[in-house]
């Protein structure tokens, strides 16, 4: 995923660290959800607390994210255009998103590598770090 703000495999503690370090509301950042794998996080401060909402990818790589109960839900085509609906007023969320915190490393996230086993070049694959 090639977004600035997105910063993988983030624990919930250093995602609290970097959106709170300046206190500033609307601080947000997409990371992968601890609890359920597959799914995204979207976080964002707000009055010295970080609120999390879930960000779901459905078939055709359609993605929902679960905003206030209630809410109507909403399906965007790709993260750019969801984001971008949530940097408006009254969206849902508790409040709109102004600044994104960008990575400051590459994200580190198991990735698939093309490797030799036993001096045979077949197209065996196994999950490797980067």
């Amino acid at each position: 995923m090639d977004l600035p703000y997105y910063h993988g495999p983030l624990s919930k503690r250093d995602c609290e660290t970097l959106l709170l370090k300046e206190g500033v509301d609307g601080n947000f950042l997409l990371r992968d959800s601890e609890s359920i794998p597959g799914v995204l996080c979207l976080c964002v401060s707000f009055k010295n607390l970080v609120y999390t909402y879930r960000i779901f990818k459905e078939k055709h790589g359609y993605y929902n994210i679960q905003t206030v109960e209630g809410a109507q839900r909403q399906i965007f085509p790709n993260l750019e255009e969801l984001i971008s609906k949530f940097e408006k007023p009254n969206q849902g969320l508790v409040v709109h998103l102004l600044r994104p915190i960008k990575r400051t490393r590459p994200c580190l996230r198991w990735r698939r590598s093309k490797i030799k086993l036993d001096g045979n070049s077949n197209s065996d694959y196994v999950d490797v770090l980067p």
